[in-house]
């Protein structure tokens, strides 16, 4: 825990999220809470470390009740945590080496006072040999294979090498022991953040060590639910270390709780079909009607009051002769089932009444289509949700969408991503968050990046988190799903940033509802993920309803 000055505070506060969103303070917004805890409320750094240690020594009993632990530690505040841990868990009487990957005497401030209060053997060298001794600091070649070294036999590994702080690629002897670890083969509790993982983007750059359990401080960092960081917490434990409530400090990411359906519109009996929210869903080729039929019916699951399917004429009747009467269609001039440029007017005329576009869903890349796609974009004056090859007749061109006057969500995935940013899909991945918000600020508008962790940005810089969990949604057409959904959310007034966010909520949960519906994650289509909106939009409201009950509260300014 740093001490310092405190004035730069207020110029962190960049953004305010709204109450739906649990903040993800990043590390630097993390170390101003502890300064500001320390200094300013007067909480001493050798109490937080306390409990801080104090929750890993509980979680470690919980992971491993028997047998031997390792606690392997670095040189900042991160090693000790782990330190506090040792003490605690020798203290109730297991069997704990600790590893230290620098000489005692390189310690300082809280950690090495919780090196002094460590009883029983002083910790040893990543090879097992004793500080006190001359030798080689670091792992001997028979530790980097499992059970070659005792150290490594333990029932239990506590990572608390590299903390929040770290950012890019761990090397020399703190990879060498992130190796080690991985290759132990046991259950592995990590401080805080898995060691090479980037706390405040999720960013792996090199080395970094595959958690059982992650423990994290008084709030979860950005990094943590962010790909591909996510993939190396295992499970996430929260501990409360004793931060005083109200720290003056918003984080700019934020994780969607069920609470975001409280900042939807509920039908009302004087509500007409157009009140409820009109939605042009304009796509279809060849080859692809599917995609826009599933769009346009997960709107009206989402509660749009009308919804127009508009595509080629020589398709319209296939869309049409479907087993959903409610969904009107309309014919768009068309060249062997793709769409022309001269369709422009005939789906501006229909956005006259308002509501909202889905753009995109199925519409092909022939040059009609693309022309198509950016001139209603760039002419229509409705909310609008730019999908699939809707995305792709504007790669490059993201700038473009900053002419327009109406809301704008985008929802690609990687590889669209990496073609609006021109840019490879490899790319987007390794920095997920960069990229979202870049993508939001070049185009001026709200953009969601698929995903486990389905990011969503703001040219702000606010982003929400998805917490994901939902393997149901990784099967085809799910995508123009979600699409129809954000823009039924879109027709009925809500703002873009919050449509977004809780389509994908909804969305995420109508796959777990489709599963426990049809039995098993691997049964679910899209169709079944259509059919769930209404109970998953029940189900979330009624959470909801439960989280913001008496003994719920969380004030928007904790950390």
């Amino acid at each position: 825990m740093t001490t310092g000055g405190i004035d730069h505070l207020a110029s962190l506060i960049v953004v305010t999220l709204p109450d739906w969103l649990s903040p993800l303070p990043d590390a630097e917004q993390m170390r101003a809470v502890d300064r500001w805890a320390i200094e300013v409320r007067g909480v001493p750094g050798l109490d937080l470390m306390e409990r801080a240690g104090a929750g890993v020594a509980r979680a470690a009993e919980g992971l491993a009740p028997d047998g031997p632990l390792t606690v392997i530690c670095g040189k900042g505040n991160n090693g000790g945590d782990g330190l506090v841990a040792a003490r605690l868990l020798r203290e109730a009487g297991r069997t704990v080496t600790v590893v230290s990957l620098v000489a005692p005497e390189e310690l300082s401030g809280d950690a090495r006072a919780n090196l002094e209060r460590l009883p029983g053997e002083a910790p040893v060298r990543l090879s097992g040999t004793p500080w006190s001794q001359e030798g080689d600091d670091r792992g001997a070649a028979r530790g980097k294979e499992a059970g070659g070294d005792t150290a490594f036999q333990a029932a239990a590994i506590v990572d608390a090498l590299l903390g929040t702080g770290f950012a890019g690629e761990p090397r020399g002897a703190v990879a060498e022991a992130i190796e080690m670890i991985n290759n132990a083969g046991r259950e592995v509790l990590s401080v805080d953040v898995p060691s090479g993982v980037d706390a405040s983007t999720g960013i792996v750059a090199g080395p970094a060590v595959r958690a059982t359990l992650t423990v994290t401080f008084q709030a979860a960092k950005p990094g943590l639910w962010i790909n591909p960081g996510k993939g190396y917490v295992g499970v996430l434990e929260v501990v409360d270390i004793g931060i005083p409530r109200g720290a003056p400090i918003q984080a700019t990411t934020g994780l969607i709780e069920p609470s975001v359906l409280q900042a939807l519109p509920r039908r009302r009996a004087s509500w007409t079909k157009f009140k409820s929210g009109h939605v042009l869903v304009v796509g279809g080729s060849r080859g692809l009607t599917g995609a826009p039929r599933m769009a346009a019916l997960a709107s009206m699951r989402a509660g749009a009051g009308y919804v127009t399917a508009c595509v080629p004429a020589s398709l319209q009747a296939i869309l049409a002769s479907g087993e959903t009467p409610e969904m009107m269609t309309r014919g768009l001039p068309d060249e062997d089932g793709s769409v022309t440029a001269e369709g422009k007017e005939s789906v501006l005329q229909s956005t006259e009444r308002g509501g909202a576009l889905a753009l995109g869903p199925g519409l092909g890349r022939t040059d009609g289509a693309v022309s198509l796609a950016r001139a209603i974009a760039r002419e229509a004056r409705v909310a609008m949700v730019l999908d699939a090859d809707g995305l792709n007749a504007h790669a490059g061109r993201l700038g473009d969408l900053r002419e327009r006057e109406a809301p704008t969500v985008l929802t690609p995935h990687a590889g669209e991503m990496a073609r609006l940013l021109e840019g490879s899909s490899s790319q987007i991945e390794r920095e997920r968050l960069r990229h979202v918000r870049l993508a939001a600020s070049e185009a001026d508008a709200v953009v969601l990046l698929k995903g486990d962790d389905t990011l969503i940005a703001d040219a702000s810089g606010r982003v929400a988190v998805s917490p994901g969990g939902t393997p149901a949604l990784a099967t085809a057409g799910t995508g123009d799903v979600l699409t129809g959904v954000i823009a039924a959310l879109l027709a009925q007034g809500v703002d873009a940033f919050t449509a977004a966010s809780a389509g994908v909520w909804l969305h995420a949960e109508a796959g777990r509802e489709a599963a426990r519906r049809v039995g098993v994650v691997e049964g679910v289509i899209a169709t079944d993920v259509i059919a769930a909106l209404p109970a998953a939009r029940a189900t979330a409201a009624d959470d909801s309803a439960r989280a913001s009950a008496p003994g719920h509260d969380r004030q928007a300014g904790d950390p």
